[in-house]
């Protein structure tokens, strides 16, 4: 989720006015709280969850950690391909710290419960680096565009100078992007109910308890996960057709394959992080099955920066070894 366009507002607007009053009806007008469901609600499934994603949430932090201090320590890492990475890294320990301590808490302590504020939070750094999340791949991807297509130029084009603007710039977006969606859901006072199907607080699993509308609802969810997704999924597109049209006119197959594998990795995070968030949204739009989008959300928010370093890690010979000193040295 990267550009919330201006137009939608006008629907916002169509939706809040459509609420009916609390005198009218018996729709929340004044919500204090609301009640994350989660995966299950079973109590015999509980302590198998909470071992599960405790399990996937040290793993994450672990690998992305390691990814991010291999690329500090080791100098021949010191590039811009792996200086986006680290930031992603980095960016997917927020990611999932947002939502996985929040639903391991809720098991342990039986609760269910979070603040209307504590949502509007959660939801705010959630689309925060989700947002970074999705523009740093497209810089990765203009990176072995300008790497492949433009090889002699690459240490002008990508100096460290751009390279810094680039992440400054992404971030300064994903605030304002987060900011609009916060200000959006500031505007549906009117809800019908609490109780939210997902194990976090979801901008589309809020915007489905606006009002009771539920068409127009599904087709806001609609227009906001094809715009503000399709915008840098469009240049990484771009970034690659350049990339593979390059590719192809290689001579050698030996030169076709080492600059293919260079962009396996990346290709990979790109296809499983894009795959996986289409799927929530999608889903969402055009199912009524909240069981169906609680499973995609867990694929989108929890597995997909869980796997990254690995997808990283087992392609990448220069990771791998910079994994062997900083483990030798540490040792």
């Amino acid at each position: 989720m990267v550009f919330l366009p201006f137009f939608l507002l006008p629907f916002i607007n169509f939706l809040t006015n459509r609420c009916p009053s609390y005198k009218e009806s018996h729709n929340l007008t004044h919500v204090s709280e609301f009640l994350l469901l989660g995966l299950s609600d079973d109590p015999e499934v509980q302590p198998l969850l909470f071992g599960l994603f405790l399990f996937m949430y040290l793993i994450s932090v672990l690998g992305n950690l390691l990814i991010i201090l291999s690329v500090i320590s080791d100098s021949h890492l010191h590039t811009p391909m792996y200086f986006f990475l680290s930031n992603l890294s980095l960016v997917d320990i927020g990611y999932t710290s947002t939502t996985i301590p929040k639903m391991i808490v809720n098991i342990q302590t039986h609760s269910r419960v979070i603040s209307y504020a504590g949502c509007l939070t959660q939801m705010s750094i959630f689309i925060l680096f989700g947002c970074l999340d999705s523009l740093l791949l497209t810089m990765m991807a203009y990176d072995r565009f300008v790497a492949i297509c433009h090889p002699l130029h690459y240490p002008v084009i990508m100096n460290p100078h751009l390279c810094s603007f680039l992440i400054l710039v992404s971030f300064l977006i994903s605030i304002l992007d987060s900011q609009l969606h916060n200000w959006i859901v500031l505007q549906l006072t009117c809800y019908k109910d609490v109780e939210i199907s997902s194990f976090f607080c979801d901008p589309s699993q809020l915007l489905k308890l606006a009002c009771p509308d539920s068409s127009i609802n599904n087709l806001l969810i609609f227009f906001i996960g094809t715009i503000s997704g399709g915008v840098p999924l469009l240049g990484i597109l771009y970034s690659y057709t350049q990339v593979i049209s390059s590719i192809l006119r290689v001579s050698s197959s030996g030169g076709r394959y080492k600059a293919f594998s260079t962009c396996c990795s990346h290709l990979s995070v790109v296809f499983l992080f894009y795959g996986t968030g289409f799927g929530v949204y999608f889903s969402s739009a055009v199912s009524h099955s909240p069981k169906k989008g609680v499973v995609a959300s867990v694929v989108y928010a929890v597995v997909s920066p869980l796997l990254n370093p690995f997808i990283y890690s087992l392609r990448n010979r220069d990771i791998k070894s910079a994994l062997w000193r900083l483990i030798n040295r540490r040792v």
